[in-house]
C-alpha cells in the first residue's frame, strides 16, 4: 500500500480552521440560541426524531401514508435530495448519530468484528455521540426501538448505551421478528412481546416517553425507531435468545399488523425503466445478474406491498405523536425529523429485495422536517446527507458545533435554503464494505449473500449535471448520467455500451479524471474537508465545484499527474493496507504531483 506524504497540506486546510481548532468555514443558518425563561425569547424546541428501517423513495412509500402527507410533508420541507453515505443499518445509523462517514467511525457492517454495537463501543464512540452532547446542551434525551444491530439481550449492559434520560431499546436477536419482540427499558431486564405487533408496542412505548419528557419540565429530544419496514428474520435460534449466521436465517416479507393485512391489493413495485430490465446493467456481480422470471416477480410485488402495510403502523405514530405534542400545547415548539437509515431496491437491475448498493434507490432517502421557521409544503434540492444531521440538531438547540464533524448543518429557515441552493456543496461520499444481502427468495441464480460488495462512490449533482461515478475493490469502474439515464441503466465505462464522447459539457475522460480524482479526496477524509474537498485539490480556493474543476487550464494537473483510486484487494471491512492510496489530514498532496501548484 502506498500511504502519501506532504507537509503542505495544511496549507489546503487554512481556510477552515484557526489555530484552536475550532471550524470557520461557511454557514448556512445561525444557531438557535433561545435560553429558557429568557424576556422575549420562546423556550428552548423540542425534537422527534422518527427513523424508519430501510424506507425507499424512489419506491413511492410516502404516496401511501397519508398521516405523514397531513402532518409532515403539509407542514414542513421534504429534502428531496438526500442521502445517507453507507446504504446498511447500523454504519448509517453511526453515521447519522456521530456526524461522520463510516470510514471515520470504522463501523463498516452489521456485526462484529466490522460492525454492531460491539463494535460502536470498541472505537470509543458510546460517549461520543448524539444524546451525550444533547445532554451536555441541557436537554434530556430519551429513545424507543431499535439503536444498532448486534445490540442484544447479550450485550446491552456490557455496557449501557449511554447518553439517555430514559429508554426502552429493541434487541436482537428479536429485532425484526414481527410478532415476538425484546425490549429493555433503562437498565431492567429484557420483556418479550410475543404475540404482539413489534410496532405497536413502539407506538405505546413513544407515546409513554413522550409524556414522561414533558413531564420534566426541561427541553427534550425524543428518538423513535420502528423496524418497519425491514423484512421479517426468524431462525428456530431466535426463540431462545440465540443467534445464527446470516445464512441460517429464513429473511421473508415484512409482517404488518392485523388490521393492515388486506390493504392495497394488486399495488405493484413501480415498473420503472430499471425494473427487471432485458439489458443487464452496473458492474461486477450485478451485472451478472439474470432476468427475473414471472414468479419471482409476483413474489417480490408482494413483498413490496406487505412493506407499504407495515408503514401503516408508523403512519399512525406519526398522527399519535402530533395529536399528544397538541394535547400538550407544544407542537408549535417542537421540530420533528422523519427518516430513514438506507433506501432499498426490489426488482431494479434485476436485483432482489435489499439495500447495499450506491443506485439512487439505495441511497436517496426520505427526509422531512417541520418545525418553528420551517417552511411549510416546501420541497428542496439541496444536498443533504446523514453526517449532516447531527450538526442540524445540534444548531437547533443552539449547542456549538464539533470540528471534527463530516457533514454541515441543513439550513431550516426559507431564507438560509435560498441561500444554500445557490453556495450549498453539490457531492455525496458513498461507501461500503463487504456483502451484499438478498432478503427475498434464495434461488441458484439468486443467493442469500453476494461477495464482494465494497466500493467507493460518488455522487454530484447541480443544475447542469447528475453524475454517478463508483470504483469497485476489484477496479472496476462505473459512471452513470443520471439526466438522460436516471435509472442508471448504461455504465458509460462498461466496454460493451457506446459511451458518449461528451458529459456535463465536456470530453467524457476529462470528466472521468475530475471524479476519480474528487473521490480520491472523499474516500478518507475528515472533518471540513469532507464538506469543501474541491479546496483540498485548490488550496487557493478558485475551484468550488466540477464546472470549475473542468476549466481547460487543469487538464494535465487532473490527467497525467494526479493518482487514481486503486483498491489493493477486497475486504469484508475497513482494513487500511487494501484501500490503495490514501491521504488523510497529515498527509495529502503528494497524492499528487509534487508540482501541484504550478497546476492550480
Amino acid at each position: 500500500m502506498k500511504i502519501l506524504d506532504c507537509s503542505l497540506f495544511l496549507v489546503a486546510l487554512s481556510y477552515s480552521y484557526s489555530v484552536s481548532g475550532t471550524v470557520f468555514g461557511p454557514s448556512e443558518q445561525k444557531p438557535l440560541t433561545p435560553i429558557d425563561g429568557e424576556k422575549g425569547q420562546r423556550p428552548r424546541p423540542n425534537i422527534i426524531f422518527i427513523l424508519t428501517d430501510d424506507q425507499d423513495l424512489h419506491m413511492n412509500s410516502l404516496d401511501y401514508m397519508p398521516f405523514v402527507q397531513k402532518h409532515l410533508l403539509d407542514h414542513g420541507t421534504l429534502f428531496r435530495r438526500h442521502f445517507c453515505t453507507t446504504a446498511l443499518c447500523c454504519p448509517s445509523r453511526v453515521t447519522l448519530w456521530t456526524g461522520k462517514a463510516a470510514h471515520n467511525t470504522n463501523v463498516t457492517n452489521v456485526v462484529p468484528p466490522y460492525g454492531g454495537y460491539p463494535k460502536f463501543v470498541s472505537q470509543g464512540l458510546n460517549d461520543k455521540y448524539l444524546p451525550v452532547w444533547l445532554q451536555e446542551s441541557g436537554y434530556n434525551t430519551y429513545y424507543t426501538g431499535k439503536l444498532f444491530n448486534a445490540h442484544s439481550v447479550d450485550n446491552y449492559d456490557s455496557p449501557h448505551a449511554a447518553g439517555w434520560t430514559a429508554s426502552d431499546f429493541l434487541l436482537d436477536p428479536f429485532t425484526y421478528w414481527y410478532m415476538n419482540s425484546t425490549y429493555q427499558r433503562n437498565k431492567d431486564p429484557p420483556v418479550s412481546f410475543e404475540g404482539r405487533h413489534s410496532v405497536d408496542v413502539i407506538a405505546e412505548k413513544a407515546l409513554g416517553l413522550l409524556d414522561e419528557a414533558h413531564e420534566a419540565s426541561k427541553p427534550f429530544f425524543l428518538g423513535v425507531a420502528p423496524v418497519s419496514p425491514h423484512a421479517n428474520l426468524w431462525t428456530p435460534k431466535f426463540k431462545h435468545g440465540g443467534h445464527s449466521d446470516l445464512e441460517d436465517i429464513e429473511f421473508s416479507p415484512p409482517v404488518p399488523a392485523e388490521r393492515h393485512s388486506k390493504l392495497f391489493e394488486g399495488i405493484k413495485v413501480p415498473r420503472t425503466a430499471n425494473f427487471n430490465p432485458d439489458k443487464r446493467s452496473g458492474a461486477s456481480w450485478i451485472r451478472k445478474l439474470p432476468k427475473q422470471s414471472q414468479e419471482t416477480v409476483d413474489y417480490n410485488d408482494n413483498f413490496y406491498v406487505q412493506r407499504l402495510r407495515t408503514l401503516q403502523s408508523v403512519d399512525e405514530i406519526v398522527d399519535s405523536i402530533v395529536r399528544r405534542l397538541e394535547d400538550l400545547k407544544i407542537l408549535d415548539n417542537t421540530y420533528i425529523i422523519y427518516t430513514t437509515d438506507n433506501g432499498y431496491h426490489i426488482g431494479q437491475h434485476r436485483m432482489q429485495p435489499a439495500k447495499q448498493c450506491s443506485f439512487e434507490e439505495d441511497i436517496n432517502i426520505p427526509l422531512i422536517i417541520r418545525g418553528p421557521g420551517v417552511p411549510k409544503k416546501s420541497t428542496s434540492d439541496i444536498i443533504t446527507t446523514h453526517t449532516d444531521l447531527a450538526p442540524t440538531l445540534l444548531e437547533i438547540v443552539g449547542a456549538p458545533l464539533r470540528n471534527d464533524f463530516d457533514g454541515l448543518a441543513i439550513p431550516l429557515t426559507e431564507e438560509s435554503l435560498a441561500q444554500a441552493s445557490e453556495t450549498r456543496h453539490e457531492h455525496v461520499t458513498v461507501e461500503h464494505w463487504g456483502f451484499a444481502s438478498n432478503e427475498g427468495q434464495v434461488l441458484d441464480s439468486y443467493p442469500r449473500l453476494h461477495a464482494n460488495n465494497t466500493y467507493k462512490a460518488l455522487r454530484v449533482i447541480s443544475k447542469t449535471y447528475n453524475l454517478h461515478y463508483q470504483v469497485w475493490c476489484n477496479n472496476e469502474r462505473e459512471l452513470h448520467d443520471l439526466t438522460t439515464d436516471p435509472g442508471q441503466m448504461v455504465n458509460l465505462l462498461h466496454p460493451d455500451e457506446r459511451a458518449p464522447e461528451r458529459i456535463a459539457g465536456a470530453p467524457l475522460e476529462k470528466v472521468v479524471a475530475r471524479l476519480d480524482s474528487l473521490l480520491f479526496v472523499l474516500k478518507s477524509c475528515k472533518a471540513q474537508m469532507c464538506v469543501q474537498p474541491w479546496r483540498s485539490l485548490h488550496p487557493e480556493g478558485s475551484v468550488e465545484s466540477l464546472r470549475d474543476a473542468l476549466s481547460p487550464r487543469f487538464d494535465s494537473f487532473y490527467e497525467d499527474r494526479s493518482t487514481k483510486i486503486e483498491f489493493d484487494r477486497c475486504e469484508m471491512g475497513f482494513i487500511l493496507d487494501a484501500e490503495g492510496p490514501q491521504f488523510g489530514q497529515d498527509d495529502f498532496l503528494s497524492a499528487f504531483d509534487p508540482k501541484w501548484h504550478e497546476w492550480t
